[in-house]
C-alpha cells in the first residue's frame, strides 16, 4: 500500500480570515505562475519583449477561467439550471481544461493582433508553460477527489469512497510533464512558426484520449465522451497541418503564420 491509496486528502489547505483556501486554487495559481515564468524566460528566443508576455498571460488566464467554467456548465446544464448562482461558485471545482484552452488561445490571438505579433509564434512560446501548468493543476483533482478512474487493484491506486480506483489525474500529470520536456526540446529547434503549438495539440490530445477512457466522470456529448471526441479531432487536424508544414518548411523557412 502507498500513501495515495491509504490517505484521504483535505481539499482545504488553510484558513485566512475565516475563508477556506482550497488546494485546488493554490495549485492552479502555482501552475499559472510557473507558466508565466517559463514564457518570460524564453521570450527572447521568439523575439518577443518579455514584459509583453505578462500582458498576454493575464488576459489569457482571465478569459481561460471564464471559458473553462462555461464549458463545464454547458455540459452539466441540468446541474446548474435550477441554481444559476452556483455557476460563479468555483470553490468546489468545475473547470474544463478544453474550454480554458479554447478561450485562452482566442484571447491571446486578439492580443497578438493588437501588439503586431505573429500569433503562432506567441503560441509556440506559451505552450510549454501551458502544459506544465496542466501537470501541476491536475493535482488539484486529487485533493478534491475528482477526475479519477474506475476500480483497479494496481499498487498506485487511490482510495475514493472506500474503493481503490485509477488515479487518472496522476496519469495526465505525468503525461503533461513529459510533453513539457518534449516541447522545450522542439521549440529550441523549430523549423516553422506553429511547430511547437501543433506538437502540443498532437501530444496532449493523444494522451488525453486514452486517459479519458479510464475516467468515470467525463463530460458527455450524446453517447460519447466529449474530451475523447475533441481530442481525436484536434489530433487529426493538428497532425495533418504538422505534416504539410514540415514538408513545406524544407523549401521555404517559417511559412506558417
Amino acid at each position: 500500500m502507498n500513501f495515495l491509496n491509504t490517505h484521504t486528502p483535505n481539499p482545504v489547505a488553510f484558513q485566512a480570515f475565516g475563508i477556506n483556501i482550497m488546494w485546488y486554487g493554490i495549485l492552479i495559481a502555482l501552475g499559472i505562475m510557473l507558466a508565466g515564468v517559463v514564457a518570460y524566460k524564453r521570450a527572447p528566443i521568439h523575439d518577443i519583449i518579455r514584459e509583453k508576455t505578462l500582458d498576454i498571460l493575464i488576459v489569457s488566464v482571465l478569459f481561460g477561467v471564464i471559458g473553462a467554467r462555461l464549458y463545464y456548465v454547458v455540459f452539466n446544464w441540468s446541474q446548474y439550471s435550477g441554481e444559476l448562482l452556483q455557476i460563479i461558485n468555483l470553490r468546489q471545482g468545475g473547470l474544463a481544461i478544453h474550454g480554458g484552452l479554447i478561450f485562452g488561445f482566442l484571447a491571446a490571438y486578439i492580443i497578438c493582433r493588437i501588439y503586431g505579433y505573429r500569433p503562432l509564434n506567441v503560441f509556440d512560446l506559451f505552450v510549454p508553460g501551458v502544459v506544465l501548468a496542466q501537470a501541476i493543476g491536475r493535482w488539484g483533482n486529487y485533493f478534491n477527489m475528482e477526475a479519477h478512474g474506475g476500480p483497479t487493484e494496481l499498487p498506485w491506486a487511490i482510495l475514493v469512497d472506500g474503493q481503490l480506483v485509477h488515479p487518472t489525474f496522476l496519469y495526465e500529470s505525468l503525461w503533461c510533464l513529459a510533453v513539457f520536456i518534449i516541447l522545450v526540446f522542439i521549440d529550441n529547434r523549430r523549423t516553422f512558426h506553429g511547430e511547437t503549438f501543433l506538437c502540443y495539440g498532437i501530444l496532449y490530445s493523444l494522451g488525453r484520449f486514452f486517459i479519458e477512457e479510464l475516467r468515470t466522470d467525463s463530460l458527455m456529448l450524446g453517447g460519447f465522451k466529449q474530451a475523447q471526441v475533441l481530442s481525436a479531432v484536434v489530433f487529426v487536424v493538428f497532425l495533418t497541418f504538422y505534416v504539410l508544414q514540415k514538408i513545406s518548411a524544407r523549401n521555404k523557412d517559417k511559412i506558417f503564420y
